[in-house]
């Protein structure tokens, strides 16, 4: 048999490992990317180091999707994390598991993740054209015939893997081309959003504190129906608000709460460790300890100065107040504070600023073990376009080559 043709539209994460094993299985492919130069994502990927995936096992991979967790059995029994830690190291590149279970290259550079990708491509035979936009896909009779581009230019494919991703990033080029296409030939597209995404308070202060991480704290989040209480960890705060890997966990849940409810009453415990109760005998042993000291300077053994501060002018207590004169109704205001450091949150960065995209083709109109489309023959959807979306910790990129993977196998073998 002749090799089918493929075009593969978009070499990010998804495109590019589906054009290498469509690639690996001897078919014509053709990869086509908007920008000069392949991977433009990947390489801002873990703040640089490329987290490619995580060493969790399935069932506890699969609970840290927000939605479309169960779609990916098929493409993770395929294609999981011991198999992408295998491609890499067996060509060469040695990976490293951090806490939380997550992986990174030894090398802590996405580029050097994305050097092994474009040598495979070459190896497998992948022809790919770099300042090339797809505007839009050939169809008869309901089955992929192939590509219109930009300038007109009719590209024919007996199959086409759609991997544009979503529009989070936007300067990268994911700027939704690929959903517009899917939506002209009749897929439905869940409503985009952005997802792990900071979050904006109303209070000014947040700026006194921009760029200050604080550890071990709990945050709860209410919209006066619903309630969310974070685990143990941290928390960046940011020029207007708030990021951080707790907040960016459930900030996709914010962001779906205030569509209808703003704004959404955020509280951070700064000792959850410590009951009301035992905070108060805390604060109380270290006035006496450090009794001749301004208050404002035994605060900074509890936290970090500029928080300290802002805590003081919330409680209302004077930070030159001689530790030894707080009265008890003043300690019993900082410890409220300290256990309920109040924030309104009323909006979040835009989806371009996002890491993810949530929302893309919907799953109902995807084939879960061949990723082709219900409703084009010949035309398959893979990475961060389609409505799948995990939390940090290498979850999305898994979920990016994996699809990628069992659609560039699809097409091929179908």
């Amino acid at each position: 048999m002749s090799p089918k043709k493929i075009i593969v539209v978009g070499a990010g994460p998804a495109g590019l490992m589906a054009a290498i094993r469509a690639g690996q299985l001897h078919q014509e492919v053709t990869l086509l990317e908007k920008n000069p130069a392949a991977g433009k994502k990947l390489l801002l990927s873990g703040k640089g180091r490329c987290n490619l995936t995580n060493a969790a096992g399935l069932d506890l991979f699969l609970k840290r999707f927000f939605s479309g967790g169960q779609f990916l059995r098929d493409s993770f029994s395929l294609f999981f994390n011991r198999q992408l830690m295998d491609f890499f190291q067996s060509r060469g590149l040695r990976l490293k598991i951090e806490r939380q279970d997550r992986v990174f290259p030894v090398t802590d550079s996405s580029a050097s993740v994305l050097a092994v990708l474009t040598k495979e491509l070459k190896e497998a035979g992948v022809r790919v054209t770099y300042n090339c936009t797809a505007k839009a896909l050939s169809i008869r009779e309901k089955r992929i015939s192939g590509v219109v581009l930009k300038d007109g230019t009719a590209l024919e494919a007996d199959r086409v893997i759609l991997a544009t991703g979503g529009l989070s990033y936007a300067f990268t080029g994911s700027c939704g081309d690929g959903l517009r296409m899917a939506q002209a030939c009749g897929h439905r597209i869940v409503p985009t959003r952005a997802g792990l995404v900071p979050l904006k308070a109303s209070q000014k202060y947040v700026r006194d504190l921009e760029g200050l991480t604080l550890k071990n704290i709990r945050i709860t989040f209410s919209d006066g129906k619903k309630k969310i209480v974070s685990e143990i960890g941290e928390l960046l705060f940011t020029d207007s608000g708030i990021s951080g890997p707790l907040v960016l966990t459930h900030s996709g849940s914010i962001v779906d709460w205030l569509r209808t409810s703003k704004p959404v009453h955020c509280s951070i415990d700064l000792k959850p460790a410590l009951s009301l109760e035992q905070l108060d005998n805390r604060l109380l042993r270290e006035f006496s300890f450090h009794n001749r000291k301004s208050l404002k300077n035994t605060m900074q053994n509890l936290l970090p100065k500029r928080m300290a501060a802002v805590i003081l002018a919330i409680a209302g207590v004077g930070g030159n107040t001689q530790s030894n004169q707080v009265t008890a109704g003043e300690r019993r205001s900082l410890v409220r504070v300290l256990k309920s450091f109040k924030l309104d949150i009323v909006n979040a960065l835009p989806i371009e600023e996002g890491m993810i995209t949530r929302g893309g083709v919907s799953l109902k109109d995807i084939n879960p073990r061949t990723q082709e489309s219900r409703i084009v023959k010949g035309l398959y959807f893979a990475g961060e376009m389609i409505d799948v979306d995990a939390d940090t910790g290498g979850f999305n990129l898994q979920a990016a080559f994996s699809t990628g993977y069992l659609a560039g196998e699809s097409a091929a073998q179908s």
